[in-house]
């Protein structure tokens, strides 16, 4: 009996919700399929996904998929090329327009189900979100029980607390590993408190395990990284190429022509990280600074 009021269940509200004939339902010439991948690409952190990364978050089909970004690239809604962490991969991103159509997608969509329960009473609507909760929950509960073990990350907005971390976990880190004084804790707090176009905070399962900030530069067009950081129990999981991926990304869609950062010859799996991103070494000086003698290094990546 479960099963039939599943399946029942399954075909009314495909039917009720217009999945099967959704451009027509929604008045956009965007499949179901289509406009899931398009969703997925708009709201990526990093700007953003890798090709095998999305058909394997969608379970689409690989030569489907294909197609579809052959064909949202003819059209303009996406960019295609090879990945910054693996050349063999492909990497998409969402044009101007591809992020537009998304967002007109999601307007739509948000309005077909709110005329959908606009004549509800308010209890028969608690009740239905009630309902429809405890779907998720059950469903949900099952899926992750099925699922396999691994490390969830995510980058997201800085929230309240999370700057005085970020100077005081920098301050630490660089400590412990390099023996940097106090200098850099200066440093980190006077970046902070300067202001930022954007910054991400990295989570490895719901704890904060990074960051990064970009900001904009004195040189016209241009905007600098700085502060990256991986929280040292956090490392192996791909985060610093997340967090870089993510930088570069907006800068580049907010315009700027060139994305420029300053490092030292110390920390070498930061520099495997930007070079893997396509960043190049400009310049090199020797420098004291935080009580170590170093060499600073000057990186750019023409956007």
């Amino acid at each position: 009996m479960t099963v039939q009021e599943i399946r029942a269940f399954n075909r009314f509200y495909t039917n009720l919700i217009g999945a099967l004939d959704y451009s027509r339902h929604l008045h956009t010439p965007y499949t179901l399929t289509e406009a899931r991948v398009l969703y997925e690409l708009a709201h990526a952190a990093g700007g953003g996904l890798d090709a095998a990364d999305l058909r394997t978050a969608l379970s689409v089909d690989a030569g489907q998929l294909s197609r579809m970004l052959a064909a949202f690239e003819e059209r303009g809604l996406v960019t295609r090329a090879p990945s910054p962490r693996d050349a063999r991969r492909q990497r998409v991103e969402p044009t101007s327009d591809g992020r537009e159509a998304a967002r007109l997608l999601e307007d739509r969509s948000r309005e077909a189900v709110a005329s959908m329960v606009g004549g509800l009473a308010p209890g028969d609507r608690a009740r239905l979100t009630q309902a429809m909760r405890t779907v998720r929950d059950v469903l949900g509960a099952a899926a992750a029980a099925e699922a396999p073990p691994g490390p969830r990350v995510r980058l997201r907005e800085p929230r309240p607390g999370d700057l005085g971390w970020v100077v005081q976990r920098n301050a630490e880190v660089y400590a412990e590993e390099y023996g940097w004084n106090a200098e850099y804790e200066t440093l980190v707090a006077r970046i902070v408190a300067g202001g930022h176009e954007r910054a991400w905070i990295a989570e490895l399962d719901g704890e904060r395990a990074g960051c990064v900030f970009c900001v904009r530069d004195d040189a016209p067009g241009t905007a600098r990284l700085r502060l990256l950081l991986v929280d040292p129990a956090a490392r192996g999981h791909g985060i610093g190429r997340r967090l870089v991926e993510a930088c570069v990304a907006h800068a580049r869609a907010a315009g700027h022509r060139e994305l420029v950062l300053w490092t030292n010859d110390v920390l070498v799996s930061a520099r495997r990280i930007y070079e893997a991103a396509g960043f190049e070494l400009v310049g090199e000086k020797p420098h004291r600074s935080f009580g170590r003698d170093l060499v600073g290094q000057d990186w750019r990546l023409v956007l």
